[in-house]
C-alpha cells in the first residue's frame, strides 16, 4: 500500500475525482520541479528525478506513471513544462534533443518506485534510500544512450550525461530517505496507517 492508498479513501478500485486531482497535482509538481535547476551542458540539472521517484513512492504504479505521462503529454503538446523551455514551449523538438532519453527514462523510473513502494521499500530509510537510487538510475539506461546518439559517441557521453548528476542524485536519494519514512512514521502517529 503506497501513502497515498493509505491517505485516500479506497473503498472503490475504479478512478475517482481524488485520483484525477491526484495525477493532475503531480505533473504540475513535475513541472515546477523542472524549473528549479543548475545549467548544465548538454542535459541541464533539475529536481525533476526527484519529483518523478517521490510520484511514483507517494502515488504507486499506475498513478504516479500517470502523473508522468500527463506531464511529458503537456510538453508534446507544447506547453512549457520542461526545463528551460520558453512561455510558449517548443513540444516534440524539445523531446527529440538531447534531454529527450532521460524524458522517456521518467516513466520506466515512476514505474519502479511505485512497485517498490508497494512493497513498503519506502518505510525505511535505507530502502527508500536504495528505491531512489534503483528508479534514478533506470532514468540513465535510456537518457545516455539517446544523449550518445544525439551528441555523438565520439563525445564523452558519461562526462556530459553521467557523472556531474551523481552527486545530486544521492542527495535527493538521501531526501527521500529522510521523507517518506516521515510521512509514514506521521501517518501513524496520527492513526491513519
Amino acid at each position: 500500500m503506497t501513502l497515498y492508498q493509505t491517505v485516500a479513501d479506497r473503498r472503490t478500485s475504479r478512478l475517482s475525482t481524488m485520483d484525477i486531482v491526484a495525477v493532475v497535482a503531480g505533473s504540475l509538481l513535475l513541472t515546477a520541479s523542472a524549473k528549479i535547476q543548475v545549467p548544465f551542458y548538454p542535459v541541464p540539472m533539475t529536481m525533476q528525478t526527484l519529483v518523478v521517484i517521490g510520484l511514483g513512492l507517494a502515488l504507486g504504479p499506475v498513478r504516479g506513471t500517470a502523473a508522468v505521462a500527463l506531464y511529458l503529454a503537456q510538453g508534446a503538446l507544447g506547453l512549457p513544462v520542461f526545463a528551460g523551455t520558453p512561455e510558449k514551449g517548443i513540444g516534440l523538438a524539445y523531446m527529440t534533443g538531447p534531454t529527450g532519453g532521460y524524458l522517456a527514462g521518467y516513466l520506466p523510473a515512476a514505474v519502479l518506485a511505485g512497485w517498490l513502494a508497494e512493497r513498503g521499500w519506502d518505510r525505511n530509510a535505507a530502502t527508500a534510500m536504495l528505491a531512489a537510487l534503483l528508479a534514478g538510475a533506470v532514468i540513465y539506461v535510456p537518457g545516455l544512450l539517446w544523449l550518445g546518439n544525439v551528441v555523438g559517441w565520439d563525445k564523452p557521453v558519461l562526462a556530459f550525461g553521467l557523472y556531474p548528476f551523481i552527486s545530486g542524485d544521492v542527495m535527493k536519494a538521501v531526501l527521500a530517505a529522510i521523507a517518506f519514512p516521515a510521512a509514514w512514521k506521521w501517518l501513524s502517529h496520527k492513526g491513519i496507517n
